[in-house]
């Protein structure tokens, strides 16, 4: 039987999601705002044979205090469409997937601007469908508040059936463009959505021919109940956040279970949580880079992400010294344990500490290439992932490293491709073109 193949995407918005990130030895400052740079990761990342790249975007400076705010990274990045259009002409396979927001969006954009950038990349585009959360966000729309969760997914449910049946407007053979008798374009086989629902009031067609993949390819982030249950009916690919390797598992499986309820195909939908890579050539090696990349995160911002992750202000503790009995409070019981443990489990002072958490606090595979494809395969084989959203610590050493030296290893085992599949990001992620919902066959 044929081994089990990992998907891998590469997280781009920021370059790197850790806060001192633009502050370690070697890396561009502007990377993220820095077109010549991106377009050299991007075929890095296409040289080794990855599936995505991946643009997360935000439709509000980011709510944080302006002293953490100013020495961050992530205040400023292009708008995801104008860069992917950009990365398309200067690479051949890798997927561009670009976030677009649910809330503060119209389904017709949506519609359009994915469908061209699947056009304009032959078939590689994919939508990560979000409610945007960021409660800044509201205020750059028109809003005074932010829409309420569950009411968010309500929308998002019907978006997503506008845009996917405006794809659908035309059938793949409607434009026969004769030059002879001078028909353009059949009108048989043109569609009129005439939408009307809660949310939206949509006509159509849509006024582009029908993408080169039927759809881009569906992507999802976010793991709540409303967001699962929108995964399993709709999503063919899922960035989860990190966590221990029995949560995964059982993420994997309640997702994959609602899709068995619904009569979907479970293989048609990825589950990729996110892993923070620092590759070593030894262990000891890979904690030195993870410790200095922590060091750049300034003391300021990281005492503020410890307090708040254990309910009680941290500024009064001694940076130097261990982590002291941290009271009760009306905090998070499981996040606030997870800091005590993580400060046991790896003898870290208060400093330490806050400069995890201040820069990156999630699950993270930090070792040699060999202990990295070890606990990688064990995640796949475990049914914990079907492959990972990569967020490198550092660029572009931290993503020359992975893949220079994590990828040969992960195809030395035969569980990564050495080539791609085909030329669309569906055909190289073993997921079916849909068929148009109005002209069948």
């Amino acid at each position: 039987m044929a081994k089990r193949q990992l998907r891998l995407g590469a997280f781009m918005r920021p370059v790197s999601i850790h806060t001192g990130a633009w502050r370690y030895p070697g890396a561009v400052p502007d990377a993220n705002f820095n077109f010549p740079v991106l377009k050299q990761l991007i075929q890095k990342l296409e040289a080794g044979k990855f599936d995505a790249f991946f643009m997360a975007d935000h439709l509000a400076v980011l709510n944080m205090p302006i002293e953490a705010l100013k020495r961050s990274h992530t205040v400023t990045s292009f708008e995801p469409f104008t860069l992917l259009s950009a990365l398309a002409a200067v690479t051949e396979n890798i997927g561009l997937i670009a976030t677009g927001s649910t809330t503060f969006d119209e389904p017709y954009h949506v519609a359009r601007r994915f469908a061209s950038l699947d056009h304009i990349s032959n078939g590689r585009a994919g939508w990560n469908i979000v409610t945007t959360s960021n409660p800044d966000a509201a205020l750059n729309f028109g809003l005074d508040d932010h829409m309420e969760h569950a009411e968010r997914y309500r929308r998002a449910r019907e978006f997503y059936d506008v845009v996917t049946g405006l794809w659908d407007s035309f059938a793949d053979d409607a434009f026969v463009r004769d030059v002879e008798s001078g028909l353009y374009m059949d009108p048989d086989r043109m569609h009129v959505l005439d939408h009307n629902g809660k949310y939206f009031k949509v006509r159509g067609p849509l006024n582009i021919a029908r993408p080169v993949q039927g759809w881009p390819v569906i992507v999802q982030a976010g793991a709540s109940d409303d967001g699962r249950q929108l995964a399993a009916e709709t999503a063919e690919a899922v960035f989860t956040g990190g966590g221990a390797l029995s949560d995964a598992r059982k993420l994997y499986a309640d997702i994959k279970g609602r899709m068995d309820r619904l009569g979907r195909n479970r293989d048609h939908l990825k589950i990729l949580p996110g892993a923070f890579v620092v590759v070593g050539d030894s262990l000891e090696q890979a904690k030195e880079k993870r410790a200095l990349l922590d060091s750049k995160v300034h003391y300021a911002n990281a005492i503020a992400s410890l307090s708040i992750m254990i309910g009680s202000d941290a500024s009064g503790f001694d940076p130097d010294g261990p982590l002291p009995e941290i009271p009760e409070t009306n905090a998070s019981k499981s996040g606030r344990q997870r800091v005590i443990d993580l400060a046991a489990r790896e003898n870290l002072t208060v400093r330490e500490l806050a400069q995890r958490l201040g820069g990156y606090g999630g699950s993270a595979f930090v070792g040699t290439p060999q202990t990295i494809a070890d606990e990688m395969e064990e995640w796949l084989v475990s049914e914990g992932c079907d492959g990972f959203n990569i967020m490198f610590p550092f660029l572009p050493e931290g993503l020359d490293d992975f893949v220079d030296k994590v990828v040969p290893e992960l195809q030395e085992r035969g569980i990564f491709r050495t080539q791609y599949e085909g030329t669309t990001l569906r055909e190289n992620l073993g997921l079916p073109r849909p068929e148009n919902r109005f002209f069948p066959g």
